[in-house]
């Protein structure tokens, strides 16, 4: 098994101030790596990965918009 696998599996076990732990543990890491970090905050920091899920989202959205419109037919 993978190292990211028995991460990834023992994270379900932690207890929710365990998980903060680690939150606050991986934050440090990308900070010390200033790498892909769009915005950093006391929130924590938003990454090049972060915002290419939510644009993802976003542009799935205006596709079944779209689609959804073009079902529909004319107004």
């Amino acid at each position: 098994m993978s190292t990211v696998a028995e991460i990834t599996s023992a994270l379900s076990n932690l207890s929710t101030e365990e998980l903060h732990q680690v939150e606050r543990t991986l934050i440090s890491i990308y900070r010390q790596r200033k790498s892909g970090i769009i915005f950093d905050d006391a929130y924590g920091v938003w990454t090049e990965e972060d915002q290419m899920a939510v644009a993802d989202q976003a542009f799935q959205m205006f596709d079944r918009a779209e689609a959804k419109a073009k079902k529909a037919g004319p107004p």
